[in-house]
């Protein structure tokens, strides 16, 4: 189970934007960070702070061993959590279902800026995919679910041979199941 520091320091708007970054293209440099987030270098450096004291990110090397420059790396590459895990702490619970419902917020805006974007010459090769179904399940049935996706998206990632020559841009994938009505 994640702690409830490190579920609301990476569900903050630039916070996730900075992981999310770090993640994608491994150690930068706080300026780089600033500039590819359009954010100032100041407010990006208190938010690495932050990423920092959860366990996050961490700091790293300068690769030219200049040491007068301040440098980043994501710690952690995976976080998985419900709301449920916070259930014995009222305070907790009501932080995770704001961080949960800050989560659903960016999913949404990521997946309605890909429409927006969709028909840019840029991303003609590629096909955004929708994937949904309507079912019957147990509890149990429907963490096992949740626990084969999450299988296979690692396995999926983990596939990428990042060094093969294509050329390729970040894509998100997310996924959500949950009791429902027709």
């Amino acid at each position: 189970m994640e702690e409830i520091a490190v579920i609301t320091a990476v569900n903050h708007p630039l916070r996730r934007r900075i992981y999310d970054y770090l993640l994608l293209y491994g150690s930068t440099q706080v300026t780089v960070l600033a500039r590819a987030l359009d954010s100032q270098v100041g407010s990006i450096s208190h938010h690495l702070r932050m990423l920092e004291r959860a366990g996050l990110v961490e700091r790293a090397r300068d690769p030219s061993g200049d040491r007068r420059t301040s440098w980043w790396a994501a710690k952690r590459r995976r976080l998985t959590w419900s709301v449920d895990d916070f259930a014995d702490s009222s305070a907790d619970a009501l932080l995770a279902r704001e961080a949960q419902r800050q989560g659903i917020r960016m999913q949404i805006a990521r997946l309605q800026r890909w429409h927006r974007r969709s028909t840019d010459p840029a991303y003609a090769d590629y096909d955004g995919s929708n994937s949904e179904t309507t079912a019957w399940a147990s509890p149990e049935e429907l963490r096992d679910l949740s626990a084969r996706i999450l299988q296979t998206m690692r396995e999926w990632q983990g596939s990428i041979d990042l060094e093969d020559g294509q050329e390729r841009v970040p894509v998100f994938v997310f996924a959500h199941a949950f009791p429902t009505e027709p």
